[in-house]
């Protein structure tokens, strides 16, 4: 049977000459981890590491990853690849139990499942979503990061690139961003759509208050007005005071959890991360119960190229009328990871064609961005 026998960990850092203000403080540093697997036939397989926050948290998930993937990894079946998410927190659960470490740890089990997948995908010869279950070539796609200061700008330049859905964070500064929201909303042109992202800064009480204001915006959706954490009640008091659609999903860390977002029906929009939480295996079964109860699946992201065209690839496998997140900031690594393929081509963005992800991560067109490469035999 063949297996696993090496894993290279990948740690990149860009850094901003003009930090990005977020509701979580100062972005410095634009960070991502890369996961390379490789069998014992020679075929390899890539994945992503989510690594945004705390600040310079990704030195500590790529040295951890490093210290607990290859041991992990030994046991993985490659014939049963839908279960190497699952594998891998059950091996990590008594170290994230200890350590409090639950989050670094499903994102690191979360990249290891992406490259698993890639690489089971490249040997059959299949492309990822093909792979996933339903081939595709393109998926609908819209422009994430617009700073409340820098919107005239970010929305000019992806609308050059062929977006026409704009989100614009919110939640922070003067009044919350929301004149400036409101600037950009009516600043479209025919056929363009807003959303707003609150980035959970929220009480119910204030969420209130200002969605009152944002009513007449003609929001796609309102991302994350409340904590990630908010009681059932708390979410569905919302969404019975307006109609704009609500979403969230990006901080939900667990099956029970998105299941019973799902199931409330106070969310329109369901948003995992493939690499912060369940990877391929548990964001594909995620996004296929959305949309059978009638939600829209669309992938969260924020980080490197290898995630974004995951992304897009599971985004297509489930079908529905999903949208993918490109996002609009400063972030080389997402556009040279990503084979610069953040413009749309009619409309669309468009999949690579080979097997798997589609291509091979340039890593050596990075590396003046590479700031660790490290490599490790499996356990077995």
């Amino acid at each position: 049977m063949t297996k696993l026998r090496k894993v290279e960990i990948y740690h990149y850092r860009h850094s901003l000459a003009h930090p990005l203000t977020t509701v979580m403080g100062p972005v410095t540093h634009r960070p991502a981890i890369l996961v390379c697997v490789e069998d014992s036939d020679g075929n390899r397989g890539w994945g992503e590491i989510w690594c945004n926050f705390p600040p310079d948290g990704d030195f500590h998930r790529a040295r951890l990853a490093l210290n607990i993937l290859p041991s992990a990894l030994g046991s993985i079946t490659l014939d049963r690849p839908f279960e190497t998410f699952d594998c891998l927190r059950r091996k990590f659960h008594r170290l994230a139990l200890q350590a409090g470490e639950f989050g670094p740890v499903d994102q690191i089990a979360a990249g290891a499942d992406i490259a698993v997948h890639d690489l089971v995908s490249r040997r059959n010869g299949l492309s990822l979503s093909a792979h996933l279950g339903r081939a595709t070539t393109s998926v609908a796609a819209y422009a994430s990061g617009i700073a409340p200061d820098l919107h005239q700008e970010q929305i000019e330049r992806m609308r050059g690139l062929g977006y026409r859905r704009f989100k614009q964070r919110i939640g922070f500064g003067q009044d919350d961003g929301l004149p400036e929201l409101e600037a950009a909303a009516g600043s479209l042109n025919p056929g363009e759509r807003m959303i707003a992202d609150a980035n959970q800064a929220w009480t119910l009480d204030k969420a209130r208050r200002q969605m009152d204001r944002l009513v007449n915006l003609n929001l796609a959706w309102l991302e994350e007005p409340l904590q990630a954490d908010a009681s059932d009640q708390d979410w569905s008091a919302l969404a019975q005071q307006q109609a704009i659609p609500l979403a969230a999903g990006e901080n939900l860390r667990d099956r029970c959890s998105f299941d019973a977002a799902i199931k409330t029906g106070a969310l329109r929009v369901i948003q995992p991360d493939i690499c912060k939480w369940g990877g391929l295996s548990g964001c594909l079964a995620v996004g296929k119960l959305a949309v059978s109860n009638g939600l829209r699946y669309c992938p969260h992201f924020l980080g490197g190229g290898v995630g974004l065209i995951a992304s897009a690839h599971v985004l297509g496998a489930i079908g529905g009328d999903g949208w993918l997140e490109v996002d609009s900031s400063e972030n080389p690594l997402l556009s040279h990871f990503s084979e610069g393929r953040i413009e749309l081509q009619e409309g669309s963005f468009a999949l690579p064609s080979g097997p798997g992800l589609g291509y091979d991560p340039d890593t050596d067109g990075a590396a003046d961005m590479l700031h660790s490469h490290e490599i490790r035999d499996i356990v077995q």
